[in-house]
């Protein structure tokens, strides 16, 4: 689609036919979606004898979906294996390149938004160049199935319309199947990619939540062996970001407690923020010196040591 003749006349360009005949023509392979459109691009292209840039929104937005619904099914195969490729490599090529020249003058905060936000504009530009030679690609696609029509049926007008409905038109079952496409790499991501991205942010943020309730609770300990009571106004420092920690003689949950040390998994950002109001808890039993924990997590993300509830 990138690499369109741009010759005079454009290709497969058949200046044997009349204006009315080729807009016959021209009509019965666009369909009746959005013929309008097409007609003025065609008739722009044969005016000036030569293939130029236009815009096209949904080339911009959804080509491979596009090419599914004008029919384009080889293109679009080609589009997602050759393209898709391509954008890949390039990213991962200048995403290489960055890491290496200008990451570490990036602050930590802002690296993974950078390296997505370089990906983003590498896609992005991509799209433009394809929505700007969408219009010149189909005119060329319309001018090719005209020709093959006109060579294979010279005599037969109607095995020539048959051709070109036949080739061109619109396909509802190509627009579905390309969304459809979209939505399970969507859903393959979620399940299969996203998950080892969030598995190792998630393990360092409860090993934090843990590390820090576990310290806070073996002060509130020593002050409640020293005092007997339960020091709920015990200045604690020790929570982080991520991490509240609280202390109380009760917390929802736990029935039999008179000391309860809460900390709550707080402004953890995606994928990951599943993880927030999550909470440990470490919790007294009554007439001992043993402090239990429970988590609001489930078994397979509570630490070692917390139940889960």
């Amino acid at each position: 689609m990138l690499f369109i003749e741009t010759d005079s006349p454009p290709p497969f360009y058949q200046d044997q036919l009349t204006p009315a005949k080729r807009k016959q023509l021209d009509q019965w392979f666009i369909g009746h979606r959005t013929q309008r459109y097409y007609l003025k691009r065609f008739e722009q292209f044969d005016r000036q004898g030569y293939l130029s840039p236009k815009w096209h929104w949904a080339a911009f937005f959804v080509t491979f979906p596009w090419l599914l619904y004008r029919k384009r099914y080889m293109d679009a195969i080609v589009y997602s294996v050759a393209g898709w490729s391509f954008i890949q490599l390039n990213i991962a090529i200048i995403l290489v390149m960055f890491e290496f020249v200008a990451m570490s003058y990036i602050p930590d905060a802002y690296q993974m938004a950078t390296r997505i936000g370089i990906a983003a504009l590498i896609w992005l530009f991509w799209s433009f160049m394809v929505a700007r030679w969408t219009d010149a690609y189909y005119y060329r696609m319309a001018r090719r199935e005209i020709a093959d029509a006109i060579n294979d049926y010279p005599r037969d007008e109607a095995a020539q319309k048959a051709h070109l409905r036949r080739e061109g038109g619109v396909s509802l079952f190509g627009l579905g199947l390309g969304f459809g496409l979209f939505a399970f790499a969507l859903m393959v991501i979620k399940m299969q990619f996203l998950p080892i991205i969030a598995k190792p942010k998630a393990n360092e943020v409860l090993f934090d939540a843990y590390d820090t309730a576990k310290t806070a609770q073996n002060r509130v300990a020593l002050t409640y062996r020293q005092t007997g009571q339960c020091p709920t106004n015990l200045p604690l420092n020790m929570g982080t970001q991520q991490v509240r920690i609280d202390i109380d003689t009760n917390a929802a949950g736990v029935a039999e407690t008179d000391c309860t040390v809460i900390a709550t998994i707080q402004n953890v950002k995606f994928p990951i923020r599943y993880l927030n109001d999550q909470t440990l808890v470490f919790h007294h039993l009554p007439g001992t010196d043993n402090w239990n924990c429970v988590s609001s997590l489930n078994k397979r993300l509570a630490p070692q040591g917390c139940n889960a509830d």
